[in-house]
């Protein structure tokens, strides 16, 4: 057991969120029960993670995902309301790391799925240095790193081919960073993995003969919030649980 406020300074030095531009609150976004004995980390702070984090007597949550967004008008009603009304009811703490917890070097969701796919970064690239980008032991076959992210990930990626090149350098980002293609074609990748696709990434890949990997923005970003809340209760001898609530997107 130790003090939420013990929580929230462990994590503000460990993500540094100060450091980076984001698009929502970073950190303590309900304020709940001064002590904390019991974390359950996810993804996404929704209703069905929420419901199941009380069930597993969670009185702390750690997502990546928060509830509270640029853009939002601030009223508590609909779907809101009941996320934030569950949460008080039952006295529970959120916090919430968007982009520190994609950027952390160790624990961070790029770090994570790197870890995952044997992929090593030795440098950055993109907005806010989120990217990652290193190179292959060996190059890679297109087939091969599409195979080895579906057995990882747990779903077979939608693969935008290129040129057919062996990939020497890989780039990654997770969640929603196709916009981050460009940027990791001019830092010199044979290959992009990120989870999400849109209409001009396939041009792109097409005319660059960069192949393009979108593996769903859920599935890789299932690992960073279990290995900070990990590394969170091990500091403090807490329990700590990771729930993962399915999302096919």
């Amino acid at each position: 057991m130790t003090d939420r406020r013990a929580v929230e300074t462990y994590l503000q030095e460990l993500l540094t969120p100060a450091d980076f531009k984001d698009y929502g609150p970073n950190g303590l976004q309900v304020e709940g029960c001064p002590q904390v004995r019991v974390v359950v980390s996810g993804v996404t702070a929704s209703l069905a993670f929420i419901d199941a984090a009380i069930a597993a007597g969670a009185d702390t949550l750690l997502v990546h995902h928060g509830l509270f967004w640029r853009g939002q008008d601030g009223r508590l009603t609909g779907w809101l309301r009941q996320r934030v009304a569950r949460l008080m009811a039952h006295d529970i703490n959120l916090y919430a790391y968007h982009l520190p917890l994609d950027a952390h070097a160790e624990l961070g969701n790029n770090a994570q799925l790197g870890l995952r796919l044997g992929l090593v970064a030795d440098a950055r690239f993109g907005e806010q240095a989120l990217g990652f980008i290193g190179t292959a032991a060996a190059p890679l076959a297109l087939d091969g790193l599409a195979a080895t992210v579906a057995r990882a990930l747990g779903r077979a990626p939608t693969v935008l081919a290129g040129d057919g090149r062996p990939l020497a350098r890989v780039a990654w980002c997770t969640g929603g960073a196709q916009g981050y293609f460009e940027a990791a074609i001019a830092a010199g990748a044979d290959a992009f993995i990120t989870g999400e696709i849109s209409e001009p990434q396939a041009h792109l890949a097409r005319e660059t003969g960069v192949a393009f990997l979108a593996c769903g923005h859920h599935a890789t970003e299932r690992y960073g919030a279990p290995a900070v809340a990990g590394a969170l209760a091990a500091r403090f001898g807490l329990q700590h649980q990771f729930i993962d609530v399915d999302n096919p997107a």
